[in-house]
C-alpha cells in the first residue's frame, strides 16, 4: 500500500473515543452513505467539528482480483483551509475486513483458523483452501497473531466468559473465544475476525 500503509495512527492504543466512531467500517458503501455523515463528526486528531472531508481510496495489493489490488477503506483530510480551523492531517478509515498492514483479509485468516481447529495443520489447510500465498506468508501471520493474543483476548473478555476448551494451543483457544463472542456475524459475512474490528475498532494485528 505504499504511503498509505504507513498512515494507520487512528489504530494505535491511543486512538481517542471519537476515532473509534467510525475508523473501521462494515462496507465501502458505509464511508459514502448519506447516513454516514463525516460533517457530524470531529476530526479525531484534534477534535475540531465540521472540518472533515473524504479524500483518496485507500488501495492495496489483493491477489484474488484480477487486476491485483482492491479497495481497503478511505483517507479522510481534516480541512485547516479558509475557516474550517481543522488541523491539516489525514487518516484512514478501513473496511472491516482489512488486516491493516497485511494483504491477506480477515476472511481468508477466519478460514485458515477454522481449519486449523479442526485438526489440519497449516500446509493441509493451506491446500485444502486454495489461498492464493506462499505457506511462509501465512506462516509468519499466524506466529503474528500469536504475539497479539494477550491483548484480543483482553478484550473478549470483556464481551465474554472464557469458554470451555478441550485445546491446549492458546491460538485454537482464542478462536474458540472468538466463536463465543460472535456466534453468527452475518454483518460481515461470517467472519468473527471481521466483527471484532468492528466491535473494538482496532486492528487484529496492532
Amino acid at each position: 500500500m505504499g504511503e498509505n500503509a504507513r498512515r494507520t495512527g487512528q489504530f494505535r492504543a491511543t486512538a481517542t473515543d471519537a476515532q473509534s466512531k467510525f475508523s473501521i467500517r462494515r462496507r465501502f458503501q458505509a464511508t459514502t452513505a448519506g447516513s454516514f455523515s463525516l460533517k457530524q463528526k470531529p476530526c479525531p486528531l484534534c477534535g475540531c467539528a465540521e472540518s472533515l472531508n473524504r479524500h483518496s481510496k485507500l488501495y492495496g495489493n489483493d491477489p484474488a482480483t484480477r487486476n491485483g489490488q482492491s479497495v481497503r477503506g478511505q483517507r479522510v483530510f481534516c480541512s485547516n483551509r479558509g475557516q474550517r480551523g481543522g488541523c491539516g492531517k489525514t487518516f484512514s478509515i478501513f473496511l472491516a475486513e482489512v488486516l491493516p498492514r497485511h494483504t491477506v483479509r480477515a476472511p481468508l485468516l477466519w478460514q485458515l483458523l477454522g481449519k486449523l481447529l479442526a485438526g489440519l495443520t497449516v500446509r493441509s489447510s493451506v491446500q485444502a483452501l486454495r489461498l492464493p500465498f506462499a505457506l511462509e506468508t501465512l506462516y509468519h501471520l499466524l506466529e503474528r497473531l500469536r504475539g497479539r493474543l494477550s491483548e484480543v483476548r483482553s478484550l473478549l473478555c470483556r464481551e465474554h466468559q472464557v469458554p470451555a476448551s478441550c485445546q491446549s494451543e492458546p491460538l485454537l483457544q482464542t478462536v474458540e473465544h472468538l466463536q463465543g463472542v460472535f456466534p453468527n456475524p452475518e454483518s460481515v459475512r461470517g467472519c468473527a475476525l471481521s466483527a471484532f474490528q468492528l466491535r473494538f475498532q482496532r486492528p487484529l494485528m496492532g
